[in-house]
This record gives structure tokens, C-alpha cells and sequence, in this order.
């Protein structure tokens, strides 16, 4: 049960007249969704802290991006209304108000319910105070020998200005008096952010937070000097790149320096221990640039990412079951000649992959792999916009590079939180002999799209890879995504085109099956509402994806809803449709799962209404203007019955689930949806998955 109920939520965003949610109020509902399952005593424990942590960095990127951009609105004096009517200033007052509440709850369910809960455990998160003194023995040990070489104390005097202080790094400050002359100086220590933020004691299983640590032992750093109370801050800057059209002529370059810029702009948020006086927060402030409101207090430790160690107990019994994706059906040796490589199975049929219930290692990686490693393959093309650290897609492209095989890679160096990553991949493609185009200037290249060009005969043949999740073995784990398979001519013939496209410089190509953005995903998603708007209440509309803030989409879905169309809407995040409103919305029903995976796939389902016929697509944009106006996207219409089968049933399973699930209410709020049949769309996904393996293993 969530710590408070969605009706005493306050949302003063909602207005009787408002067609649309703010979106930043939208993003920020989907943070209560995962302190729901953080309070929820039916989720195995150590995932609850997980959904606790995972809600904590989320709201530090939110505080990066879009408390950071309200700021900037508002300081630069912009009047502009949000989607629901507010001007900055009015909405940075509601999200403020609504982290504040969120905030309060995120300390509540961590101290109040998650601690205990864990003592119980045997795991504890404890604090200096109740150490005994041979565990305080230890501490100081581990202090001298750990903690003490690598801290650097800065003091702030004339000549010492105020020291620059990094984003998301942990402090503590103080004031030091000199006792011969009386005078004071305020000094920072950054905590190392390579020492464990978690100590743990004895057993190991008790854990002190290394800022603690370094509190109790503070005075060791300023020997014959007056030490005063210790103040344990964080700060939170704005994250906010901007790349000027008109004077980045290297793209490369121009990110570096705003990467090397960003370090220094504004702090937007100062997080300071509850137990801290007026006199250093105010001093903080000060430097910082910071109001009162920009001030959060807190008892428990800041910045929940430590919290990670816990999750990483090997306690099976606080975990969820163990999953392991499955080899899909027509790639296993039973379909496969003995020997034969994926390109065999491609030629003859399209193979339909939904990760994590099926294996990424076994369809996307192998053709990757295979592909490098095949001598009759001439070139590779892929777009790459975020990857793991280790990954053997990134490593098959080398690879493939060093065969003298033709590797043309356009990779998304702005992806956010990912930039310098994506330049040290985009550098070692490089020295390997690939073609590596930095993205597209003014625009992000978000497409899940892969073009495999091999030799067979005398004439070529293309095969195909289009998804809805990033190329990155980590994520496919976590991420429920979708993806496709093929070597059919027309798609590879559409690939070809996209990326001779975004690689070169022409208009925009005409495709046979690639839908794209910017351009074209907005116009034909608007009319194939419009087509089933036509067809009233014997029409049907159900689309699944991560967001949905685009006015023409919403005002097209608000049409076709006032045609009686059934029309239902499974948004994992922000959703700035208003359903269920009488003579606007009346037939629109939004629902969210929030589960074990991360449901991150793009279905449209339009028709199929009366027993008519259906057409469904995949793709990776979701109904946001950034997709659809300054996102390279792709989808794809899906044809083929058990692709369409499988798809059916992901859709049917989405809209039972009872146990992971909140609608969507017509004020805004958020209502986890009751327990009456006990479905969850996750597990019987897994369930499904099992069963076509049983079945597998039953033929052979």
C-alpha cells in the first residue's frame, strides 16, 4: 500500500477547462508509481529499495533537467504557457510543491518501513550514534588508512575563493577557528567518491555511510584548530546542453566544450542534512546562488545511489526469481539446420524477438557477431544511440572494421548522461577503420535500426534489424522491448535508403515500410486515428509507449474519442491526454505498468474493432514532440501472423494486468488499479515464454 492515497495527492495543474497535463507534472507522477512499489509489501524486499533508488536518481535527473529549465525560464522572464495553461514561474511553484510532498515520502518509506524491514533481515543502515566503541575502533582504522590520504580539505579565505563543487558529489563543510588569533574559515571536504560510500562492519552485513565516518574523525583534517559542527551537502547543477547550428561545424568538438561546460553551470538544488544549523546553510546558499527554496532537508543519507550495495545481496529469499531470457523458438537447433548460421533462418522467415523473455545474446548480438566474423558480408550499418560498457555489439563492429568489411555506425554522442561514453566508442570504431558520423546537427538519431549487406551468388542480399530498445546486452534485461528480424527485400531496400539518408546529405527518401521522423511518424499516426475515427465506435485504437505529449496526437486521439471510438492508452510515463472527460474523452482509457522490467516497447494497434481487421506497428518514438519533430525515429507495420499473435498478446496482457497497473483519472490523478484476478503482464509474459520453450523441448 502506497504511504499516502492518490486522493490526497494534490495536482494544481487540474483545471475543469485544461485539455492537457503539464508535462513536467506528468514526468514527475510516474516517480510516485515507484515509491508505490516501494511501499508495497507484496514486492520481495531488497526490489523494493531497488524502486527506491531507482526513484531517487530519477529525481536527481529531473532536478537536472527540468527544475533546471523552469529556472531558466523564469530568470530570464518568459511568460509562455505550459501545455495546461501555467506560466514557469506558476509551474516551478507546483513541481517544487510536488517534489516537496514526494520528497517527504521518499524519507518516510526509507526510515519508517525499509530500514526496520531490513534489521530484521539482519541488514542494517546504521548510524554513528549507536556504534559500540570497538566498532568505532574499527571505523577509525579504516578512516586513517582509507579516508585520510585522499580527502582534501579547502578552506575558503581572499585568496582562496569559493571551491568549485562538482555535480552529485557528496560534502562536508565546516568552519575551523584558528585558537591564537580567533579568526574562522569555512573548508569543504569532497567525499571520495572511490572509497565505498557504504562501510560495513563486522559480518557484513551492517553498514555505516562513510560521511559519518568522516564527521566523527573531521578534526584530525584541521590539527590545533576549533572545529565546528559538521555540514553533510550535496548539490544538483543544471545538466542543460546547448550545441549552436550556426557554430559547430565539428560536432565532436562543439560537444566536448559543452561537456567541459556543463561541470560549471548553475546548481539548481542544495541537499544538506536535517541536523545541519541556519548559519552554514546559509553560508551555502550564498555561494551558490541559491534561494530557500532551492533547500532540501533530509534525515536519511542523500543521494539513495549507495543503496545499490544492498539491492546486490546475494539473498535469493529478498530478490525476485531468477530469470533467464530464452533462445527464440526459430533460432534454436530445432529450426536451425545443424550448423546453419541466423542469415539461414532470415532467409527464410522473419524472426520476432521481445527481450528480456527472449535472449539478446541469441538474436540481435549473434547477427551482429556472425556478421562480423562471416567473410561474404561486405558492410555493416547500424545507428548506436546508448550501449553498455562492455558491449559486444560495439565489439562486433570492431571486429567487422578490422575484416575490411564496409562498418558505417552513426552514433548519438548527445545522448543524455551518455555523451562521453558514446565518444570513446565513436573513437574506437574509428581507429578501427569505421565510418563514424556523430549524429545529426539540431537533431537526436534515436532509430534502433541495423543493415547487414552480404554476398550470396552473384547478387547481394540485406538483412535487417529494427527494434524499439537500445543496442545494449545490460539493458535488454531490464527493458521489455520489441524487435524484428527480416531479410525481406522492401525493408532492406528502406534501410538502405535511411541510411544513405542520414549519412550523406539529400531529401528525405520515399519508403515502402519504414515510417520515419521527423516528417512522417506524426502523420501517419494522426491518420490512422483519424481513419478509425471514421469508423466511430466500430473502430479501435490501443497504443502502448513511454510517453505521449504531442498536441496533434492528443487532439486527433480527443477526435476520435468523440466519434465513439474505444480507445485505450498504455503509457508507461507522461501522459498529457486527459481521458475519461465527458464530450472530449469519454472513451480513452490511460493505463501505466510499473513492474519488475521497465516497460520501454512502442506498439500501435489501430482496427480490429467488430472483428475487422487490425494494423500494428512497432517502432522506436514514442508520441512526444521531441520524437517526432527533433528525434531521427523508425517504425515498422508488422505483418507477419505469429509476430501479430505475439503482439496480440503482449496488448491483452497489458490491459488485464491488475497487480503492476494505475489508470489514469480525469483530474490527473494516478489510481493504482485493485487486485481482483491477481494478473501480472510481466510473469505471464515469462510464463508464455516457458511454454513455447517446453514445447521446443517436447518436438525434439
Amino acid at each position: 500500500m502506497a504511504v499516502d492515497s492518490a486522493r490526497d495527492r494534490n495536482r494544481p495543474d487540474i483545471e475543469l477547462g485544461s485539455r492537457y497535463f503539464a508535462r513536467q507534472l506528468s514526468d514527475l507522477d510516474f516517480n510516485d508509481r515507484l515509491l508505490d512499489l516501494a511501499a508495497d509489501g507484496n514486492v520481495p524486499l531488497l526490489e523494493r529499495v531497488k524502486f527506491l533508488v531507482l526513484f531517487s536518481e530519477r529525481i536527481d535527473e529531473f532536478f537536472q533537467v527540468q527544475v533546471a529549465g523552469l529556472r531558466r525560464q523564469v530568470q530570464a522572464g518568459m511568460k509562455a504557457p505550459a501545455l495546461n495553461g501555467s506560466s514557469p514561474a506558476e509551474l516551478l511553484f507546483d513541481v517544487r510543491a510536488s517534489l516537496a510532498r514526494m520528497l517527504h515520502r521518499q524519507e518516510v518509506l526509507l526510515l519508517e518501513q525499509l530500514v526496520p524491514a531490513l534489521r530484521e533481515e539482519g541488514i542494517e543502515l546504521c548510524d554513528w550514534e549507536i556504534l559500540d566503541r570497538t566498532e568505532r575502533g574499527h571505523l577509525h582504522e579504516i578512516f586513517e588508512r582509507r579516508i585520510l590520504p585522499v580527502v582534501t580539505p579547502l578552506t575558503v579565505d581572499p585568496s582562496h575563493p569559493f571551491p568549485y563543487i562538482s555535480n552529485l558529489s557528496l560534502n562536508v563543510g565546516v568552519e575551523v577557528r584558528n585558537r591564537s588569533d580567533g579568526t574562522s574559515r569555512f573548508a569543504r571536504v569532497k567525499v571520495p567518491p572511490n572509497v565505498d560510500r557504504l562501510i560495513p562492519l563486522a559480518g557484513g552485513l551492517r553498514f555505516v555511510p562513510i560521511e559519518q565516518i568522516l564527521v566523527a574523525f573531521i578534526d584530525e583534517l584541521f590539527p590545533g584548530m576549533d572545529v565546528g559542527d559538521a555540514c553533510v551537502f550535496r548539490v544538483t547543477r543544471d545538466a542543460d546542453l546547448s550545441l549552436d547550428d550556426d557554430v559547430a561545424d565539428d560536432l565532436l568538438l562543439a560537444l566536448q566544450e559543452e561537456l567541459r561546460r556543463r561541470r560549471f553551470l548553475p546548481v539548481v538544488r542544495l541537499e544538506v542534512d536535517a541536523r545541519t544549523s541556519e548559519g552554514p546553510v546559509g553560508r551555502l546558499t550564498e555561494e551558490l546562488g541559491l534561494g530557500s527554496d532551492d533547500v532540501y532537508r533530509f534525515d536519511g543519507p542523500l543521494g539513495l545511489e549507495c543503496l545499490w550495495v544492498l539491492h546486490g545481496l546475494e539473498r535469493t529469499d529478498l530478490h525476485d526469481p531468477p530469470w533467464t531470457p530464452l533462445v527464440p523458438a526459430s533460432l534454436t537447433s530445432v529450426e536451425r539446420e545443424e550448423d546453419s548460421s541466423i542469415f539461414s533462418v532470415l532467409a527464410r522467415q522473419d524472426v520476432f524477438v521481445h527481450h528480456p523473455y527472449d535472449s539478446f545474446s541469441a538474436s540481435v548480438e549473434e547477427l551482429m557477431s556472425e556478421a562480423a566474423d562471416d567473410p561474404d558480408v561486405l558492410a555493416i550499418k547500424q545507428c548506436l544511440y546508448r550501449t553498455s560498457g562492455d558491449s559486444p555489439v560495439v565489439a562486433a563492429l570492431v571486429r567487422a572494421a578490422e575484416h575490411g568489411k564496409q562498418v558505417a555506425v552513426l552514433i548519438e554522442v548527445t545522448a543524455r548522461f551518455d555523451e562521453e561514453a558514446n565518444i570513446g566508442w565513436a573513437r574506437a570504431l574509428e581507429e578501427a577503420g569505421a565510418h563514424v558520423i556523430y549524429g545529426l546537427m539540431g537533431l537526436k538519431t534515436h532509430a534502433k535500426t541495423t543493415l547487414v549487406v552480404r554476398q550470396e551468388g552473384d547478387a547481394v542480399r540485406l538483412y535487417c534489424h529494427v527494434g524499439t530498445g537500445n543496442y545494449n546486452p545490460k539493458t535488454a534485461r531490464m527493458y521489455e522491448d520489441l524487435g524484428v528480424l527480416s531479410s525481406r527485400p522492401a525493408l532492406g531496400v528502406d534501410l538502405t535508403h535511411f541510411f544513405n539518408y542520414i549519412t550523406g546529405f539529400s531529401q528525405p527518401p520515399r519508403y515502402h515500410e519504414l515510417v520515419t521522423s521527423p516528417g512522417g511518424i506524426r502523420e501517419r499516426v494522426v491518420d490512422c486515428i483519424d481513419e478509425q475515427a471514421v469508423a466511430g465506435p466500430e473502430g479501435r485504437i490501443v497504443i502502448k509507449a513511454n510517453g505521449l505529449d504531442d498536441v496533434a496526437v492528443i487532439d486527433a486521439l480527443y477526435r476520435a474519442s468523440q466519434a465513439g471510438v474505444p480507445i485505450d492508452l498504455i503509457v508507461r510515463g507522461i501522459c498529457c491526454l486527459r481521458p475519461g472527460v465527458p464530450g472530449l474523452s469519454e472513451t480513452v482509457r490511460v493505463r501505466s505498468i510499473v513492474g519488475r522490467y521497465l516497460e520501454h516497447s512502442r506498439i500501435l494497434r489501430f482496427g480490429g474493432g467488430a472483428g475487422g481487421q487490425a494494423s500494428y506497428f512497432i517502432g522506436s518514438a514514442d508520441l512526444r514532440r521531441r520524437n517526432l519533430d527533433r528525434r531521427v525515429e523508425a517504425m515498422i507495420p508488422v505483418e507477419d501472423a505469429d509476430a501479430i499473435a505475439q503482439l496480440e498478446e503482449v496488448i491483452q496482457l497489458n490491459l488485464d494486468d491488475d497487480t503492476h497497473s494505475w489508470a489514469l483519472e480525469p483530474d490527473g490523478v494516478w489510481s493504482r488499479i485493485p487486485t481482483v484476478i491477481g494478473i501480472s503482464a510481466q510473469r505471464s509474459l515469462e510464463l508464455a515464454a516457458l511454454e513455447r520453450g517446453s514445447l521446443l523441448d517436447e518436438l525434439r
